[in-house]
């Protein structure tokens, strides 16, 4: 194992060599699997087949020889670049940069020239390899009788290269890969080093896909070879290796390998040592770390490389294989990421066909629900038009009723005062008369104003009001807003002091869901259900009123119109074990003096004033003391607790919102509510000090005079929350001392403290 740049552990690669201080580990079968994987890098650009007399460029691209000889364009004379540049040696990366700014592109179709004339110069038209890439067809056609063979197993083919024709003069060549162009010396496609290292990448591919290798000693339909001997140098099957190669004698040392192997190591044995490109008959043994090119020691005698650090070859060799090493090392572990994040989209696949699926059943559902809700408001309006309907035919017909008996009553009088008119005698018709004249007029006066109106309209005063549901339905669409995230509460920032609590939180940094407030919510200090204590868009809060000495737990969660999120880590809090507070200036009686930070108190009325302390208490054991700075003429100061609303402008204890002892110079009384209780003899004088404690375990209130206690146990069953308060004239002054450990003599908890009178 070892750690990549990332410090994590990473699995050995098979490009690991034991000679570079790396592993190998690599079996021939896992190389040709390996190989499976890089058959485009083993193919020409030009051409689209696999590499045949692969040529290195200067740009470090490789080309077949003779595709590079397919894309020459000779430039004319005149115009031909008056550089030493060529193309084999001693040309830097950056010298192409001005070399690009002769390559024409064309701008009729989506591929591009490789024409590396000048602007100037007529173009040649361009056709597209098999691969994409166009290229130009040669500048000089080739003779009638130019012959071509075909490039074995892409079925391409290629001109005869048997006897190349030679370059013509000012050729150029551009890189069909990066467009770079540049032109070639007198040496032609000579002066560009032969990539024999793809060349055998290339040939070990080609075998490994070929088919199964034959044994060599079968006369007569050969079987498939199953070994091959190193030292014999032959394939065999498993019965000509048992007849012809047994396992003994001088054959016992031979290695039998499989055959992939055998042909591997047959192809690369005789590895073939390189020639400089430009002393033939010398041998490449030095490495150009300034050119980035092997040279030989005729290179360095000429004088070409004598200023450039030349470094040996082997060592060179083996400096790259290591960094290419190492440097497929980490592209390995980006691969390794790049499978798993393909592994991660093809989940994402599924989960989307599966969400697609929830979600389309989820809309359908939405909107059956919708209708179903439609049908059901339908079903109700038309239940209210078949009421108005009923209604009125109802109102109709009683009235048609009405009014048919009416006119026939109506009718029969009219034609019986018809047939007493027509009577003769009349003292007869005189007894009648007068009444029939009254019931007539009874009658008219029936049909009087509004009878004869219909009491209901035909028409139907409902009118659907359906405009805003159809707009509504139009505006029917998909909100991307879901719930917020659950806050984090910034933990540097969050304290507590006193009594108070103050919380600060955040939302996630990757959260984009919009945020309409939050809710802070705090325990009751005992472990007991969460409130709200905040509601609102800050995002910082204080919490005032706590009880001290308790532990409280907060948490928060953020709200938008789709609802409310998650709560936040729960955060526990402690508040201060002992109280400190000081006089309430805001509260206090307009008489009240205060200074020294509002811990001393005076007034300047000879009647006596209140004041309380700024933290009121409801939980834990509490103790304070206050000095008495001056005494004058014998005054009756008080000393206790009182509730938020006591009367400030009598003596403490006068009403029931206060619990007090009152002192003078020689005894002390309790008084709560104007009712004196407990006389006890000491009293105060200047210098003196009265202690007052609070212990909400037991609901008491007791008091010391000089550190001892004064009395009984003051008062008992004190619930709720109180203020330490005082009232005093101005005869007296005293100073608060808060925040005092509990006296030695008293332990919570205890029936009655030490030393107390009951």
């Amino acid at each position: 194992m070892h750690r990549n740049g990332n410090g994590k552990k990473a699995h050995p690669h098979p490009w690991e060599y034991t000679n570079f201080g790396h592993k190998e580990s690599v079996s021939t079968a896992t190389l040709i699997n390996n190989m499976d994987e890089m058959e485009e890098e083993l193919k020409c650009p030009v051409c689209g087949s696999f590499f045949r007399e692969p040529i290195i460029l200067p740009c470090s691209h490789n080309i077949c020889l003779a595709c590079a000889r397919n894309i020459l364009v000779q430039t004319p004379d005149a115009e031909s670049p008056q550089s030493s540049r060529a193309s084999g040696s001693g040309v830097s990366d950056y010298d192409y940069l001005d070399l690009d700014k002769m390559s024409l592109y064309s701008e009729t179709d989506s591929g591009y020239g490789s024409y590396g004339g000048f602007v100037s110069a007529p173009t040649t038209p361009c056709q597209k390899s098999p691969n994409g890439v166009r290229v130009f067809p040669p500048s000089m056609p080739p003779p009638p009788q130019a012959q071509h063979h075909l490039l074995p197993h892409t079925g391409v083919l290629l001109p005869y290269t048997g006897v190349l024709p030679p370059v013509p003069r000012n050729s150029c060549l551009t890189c069909p890969q990066c467009h770079r162009s540049l032109t070639l010396d007198d040496r032609g496609l000579r002066g560009f080093p032969k990539n024999r290292v793809l060349e055998g990448v290339v040939d070990r591919y080609q075998q490994s896909k070929a088919a199964a290798l034959k044994c060599q000693l079968c006369e007569k339909n050969p079987r498939e070879a199953t070994v091959m001997c190193e030292q014999c140098d032959v394939f065999y099957c498993d019965p000509c290796r048992l007849r012809c190669h047994p396992p003994r004698g001088p054959l016992a040392k031979h290695r039998l390998v499989p055959p992939a192997q055998g042909r591997i190591s047959r192809r690369s044995s005789p590895r073939k040592i390189s020639t400089c490109t430009e002393h033939e008959l010398e041998n490449l043994s030095m490495y150009c770390v300034q050119c980035k090119t092997p040279v030989c020691y005729q290179c360095l005698e000429d004088g070409k490389h004598s200023t450039h650090e030349v470094k040996a070859l082997g060592a060179m060799w083996k400096l790259h294989k290591g960094q290419l090493s190492q440097a497929l090392n980490v592209l390995s572990d980006r691969a390794t990421e790049a499978k798993e994040f393909l592994v991660q989209l093809r989940n994402m696949v599924q989960h989307i066909q599966e969400n697609g699926v929830e979600f389309e059943a989820c809309l359908v559902a939405q909107c059956d629900a919708l209708i179903e809700a439609l049908n059901r408001r339908k079903a109700q309006l038309l239940s209210r038009v078949t009421k108005e309907h009923e209604h009125k035919l109802s109102v109709v017909r009683d009235q048609i009723s009405h009014c048919t008996v009416k006119l026939r009553q109506t009718t029969g009088l009219m034609e019986y005062c018809v047939e007493v008119i027509k009577e003769n005698d009349p003292s007869g018709f005189l007894q009648i008369s007068d009444a029939l004249i009254r019931r007539v007029h009874m009658t008219e006066n029936q049909w009087g104003k509004g009878s004869l109106t219909p009491r209901m309209s035909s028409d139907f005063d409902l009118t659907l009001d359906s405009s805003p549901l159809l707009q509504t339905i139009h505006q029917l669409d998909f909100v991307q807003m879901k719930v917020p995230a659950a806050p984090i509460l910034q933990l540097e920032e969050c304290c507590t002091q006193s009594n108070s609590a103050t919380l600060s939180w955040k939302q996630p940094p990757l959260s984009t869901i919009a945020v309409d407030g939050y809710i802070l919510e705090l325990d009751d200090g005992n472990g007991g259900q969460f409130r709200e204590v905040y509601v609102g868009t800050e995002t910082i809060c204080t919490v005032d009123g706590l009880h001290f000495n308790s532990n409280y737990r907060a948490r928060v969660k953020a709200y938008n119109s789709s609802g409310v999120g998650q709560y936040s880590k729960t955060l526990v809090m402690q508040t201060s074990e002992i109280a400190w507070f000081t006089f309430d200036s805001v509260s206090a009686h307009p008489d009240i003096i205060l200074s020294n930070d509002n811990l001393t108190v005076t007034c300047n009325s000879y009647d006596d004033r209140v004041i309380m302390g700024n933290t009121g208490f409801s939980r834990g054991v509490h103790y304070w003391e206050m000095t008495i700075d001056r005494y004058d003429n014998h005054p009756d100061p008080a000393f206790g607790i009182a509730r938020s609303d006591v009367i400030k402008d009598v003596m403490l204890g006068k009403d029931d919102k206060a619990w007090a002892m009152y002192v003078d110079n020689n005894r002390s009384w309790f008084m709560h509510n104007n009712s004196h209780t407990n006389r006890t003899d000491g009293g105060i004088s200047k210098g003196a000090t009265v202690g007052v404690l609070l212990d909400f375990s037991r609901g008491i209130l007791l008091f010391l005079i000089n550190d001892e206690q004064q009395g009984p146990v003051a008062f008992n069953t004190l619930e709720g929350t109180y203020y330490p308060a005082i009232s005093l004239n101005r005869n007296v002054q005293v100073t608060l001392h808060s925040g005092l450990p509990i006296p030695d003599f008293y332990t919570p908890g205890e029936s009655e403290p030490a030393g107390s009178v009951c």
